[in-house]
């Protein structure tokens, strides 16, 4: 089963604050860890709202929404994205993230699975997209 694992981004994290160093080794450990239990998929940290944008759907139109975002506590600063067996293993690996922000900081990590193909109903849709997923598979490899 794959999960995400996000990070909420802080005031800090949205004016470009960069992680201590003492931070960003207690992550790297934490990573490694994940690494070598073939937990890990991929992770990353993500730039500031400021340099990003939103396309917006209304009315059949797009609008493109340059950042930064007003509301810190509904933006991304990061990610994990890890392959378990169960809930209750990424919830345990979920238990051992080293305090984002840093000791004794504010900070939320949102966990929550991802949609598996089979989790949707059957159709000429759902085979192009089955198709679509064993191409980039192969590509990975």
């Amino acid at each position: 089963m794959k999960f995400m694992m996000i990070v909420k981004a802080n005031k800090d994290s949205e004016a470009g604050k960069m992680p201590s160093q003492e931070l960003i080794g207690a992550m790297t450990k934490y990573n490694e860890e994940l690494m070598e239990a073939g937990a890990l998929v991929d992770l990353a940290g993500l730039q500031p709202s400021s340099k990003g944008f939103r396309i917006k759907f209304s009315g059949g139109k797009r609008t493109v929404v340059e950042g930064p975002f007003a509301e810190t506590k509904e933006l991304v600063a990061g990610f994990w994205i890890i392959d378990v067996k169960s809930k209750e293993e990424a919830l345990s690996w979920a238990n051992r993230i080293p305090e984002p922000f840093g000791e004794g900081q504010e900070g939320v990590v949102e966990v929550r699975p991802f949609h598996g193909i089979e989790d949707f109903e059957p159709g000429e849709a759902v085979d192009r997209a089955k198709k679509l997923g064993e191409e980039l598979a192969r590509k990975k490899k």
